[in-house]
């Protein structure tokens, strides 16, 4: 059995809402404004799961996303463009507008027990395929880059419906301002 890792952007108080800006918050671009070395590259230390692995995406994020990786051309890019990425849609017809794009033809949680029957899936930002996924205990590993900044208000990581889970936590590693926290499922 495969890993589903989920990744995150994420302030000290648990906010993962709008880290670039592109959602128009009040308080939104906040990882950014932390400077490029903690955002820039393999920032998740995801290495070779962007060669065998899946990603899953929402449709919000695939959609930003979309929008910035297929101009691209660095190395890391071009590994995020190749990958195969599933996108999680009930509005979305076509995901063409990003290479190796398509949409899941199953639920949700079908899909995802399939998947890591076979491979490893790398969840990205979509918060609420997040919660569906923890909601049904699919959650292996999460890799929370950690950014110093406290707003109080703001869509969470773990909401109040998150089921209890143990996790112990497998790495630390300083990313510039910010912290790389990896957390795995305790067994």
């Amino acid at each position: 059995m495969s890993d589903l890792t989920v990744i995150e952007f994420v302030t000290l108080d648990g906010v993962i809402e709008d880290p670039d800006g592109s959602g128009g918050t009040p308080n939104g671009g906040w990882a950014f404004r932390h400077g490029p070395e903690a955002v820039a590259g393999d920032k998740f230390l995801l290495g070779p799961l962007l060669d065998t692995g899946v990603m899953l995406l929402g449709r919000t994020t695939w959609e930003l996303f979309a929008k910035i990786w297929p101009t691209r051309t660095d190395e890391f890019s071009t590994r995020m463009n190749n990958i195969p990425k599933l996108v999680a849609s009930h509005s979305l017809t076509s995901v063409d507008d990003w290479q190796n794009s398509s949409l899941l033809e199953d639920d949700l949680v079908t899909t995802v027990r399939r998947r890591k029957a076979e491979q490893d899936v790398i969840v990205t930002g979509s918060i609420s395929v997040v919660h569906e996924l923890a909601g049904h205990d699919l959650v292996d590993e999460y890799r929370l880059l950690v950014f110093p900044s406290v707003f109080g208000t703001g869509q969470r990581l773990f909401s109040d419906h998150t089921p209890p889970t143990d996790l112990r936590l497998s790495a630390v590693e300083q990313r510039g301002p910010a912290a790389l926290l990896r957390y795995r499922k305790a067994a």
